[in-house]
């Protein structure tokens, strides 16, 4: 299976983000925490690299614990500040605002050596298509946030959200697409929905969500669909069809629709909290 995604569109938001970052103190960037590399634009540390950086592990409550504490680690030695939330259910949430505090702390500084007081921190908010992006934002800014209009030089149509008085996000259409080389990198988007399901072959996807992602967690299957693993990836979809009653009109097994069953409970968390990769198949 081949993946290949870049929308034209997605040129036109790194432009706009190359302006917005001249406005912007911090960059709040989301990642998927079962992915955390592969769900990444690589584009945005360069656009990025002189502004602090604050990563969101989202979607945490899917992900394997072990391996989230992994890749905290990882960021926070690479100089980045890390949280990691839920942003449905508000996990993490309240650490948010302190971090952002923490991570703006020199800038802040220098605005008093100045004597500039008082003047909010300004951040972007940037994360790939499914990854969260909007429900953070309103989660985060909640009812009580109000959109302060316009600034100087800010181009048309582009708001900032008062949050409270120490910080305000730039809420900006544009979403950066990571353009991948590596095939692995469009299997995993795939698996957590990040790339349409319309323009992928689910039967495919499924073989390789069991031949490539399954072995590191074995029992996996056995728990939820009372099978036995070690099998070829089409006996063990064969035997989830079955177990499932996925049948077609007269009694036909329906592989794609046990496929579709499979990739679902994985990307909802009935199979078990699962993070498909690993800091050191990425270490520089």
């Amino acid at each position: 299976m081949q993946f290949q995604w870049y929308p034209g569109h997605m040129t036109k938001a790194k432009r706009q983000m190359q302006e917005d970052i001249k406005l912007i103190d911090l960059i709040i960037e989301l990642v998927d925490a079962r992915i955390p590399i592969s769900s990444r634009n690589p584009d945005i540390d360069e656009l990025g690299k002189h502004k602090s950086r604050l990563i969101l592990m989202n979607k945490a409550d899917l992900a394997d614990a072990k391996r989230t504490e992994i890749w905290n680690s990882y960021f926070k030695s690479k100089g980045y500040f890390v949280v990691c939330i839920d942003a449905r259910s508000k996990t993490g949430m309240k650490l948010i605002q302190n971090e952002i505090m923490e991570a703006c702390k020199e800038k802040m500084e220098r605005d008093r050596r100045r004597g500039i007081k008082n003047r909010p921190v300004r951040a972007m908010v940037v994360g790939i298509p499914n990854v969260g992006k909007s429900t953070f934002i309103n989660t985060f800014a909640g009812k009580a946030c109000t959109k302060t209009g316009n600034k100087p030089g800010v181009t048309k149509g582009k708001q900032w959200i008062r949050l409270n008085k120490n910080v305000e996000l730039l809420d900006t259409p544009g979403i950066l697409w990571p353009k991948f080389e590596d095939q692995t990198v469009g299997l995993k988007l795939a698996l957590t929905g990040s790339i349409k399901d319309e323009i992928l072959n689910v039967d495919e996807l499924a073989m390789l969500f069991l031949e490539q992602v399954l072995p590191d967690y074995p029992g996996i299957l056995t728990n939820r669909y009372e099978i036995e693993e070690n099998k070829e990836a089409a006996v063990m979809l064969e035997e989830i069809a079955k177990k499932r009653n996925c049948r077609k009109k007269g009694d036909e097994l329906d592989y794609s629709k046990a496929a579709a069953l499979l990739i679902d409970e994985f990307r909802s968390g009935k199979l078990g909290r699962m993070t498909i990769e690993l800091p050191k198949e990425w270490e520089i």
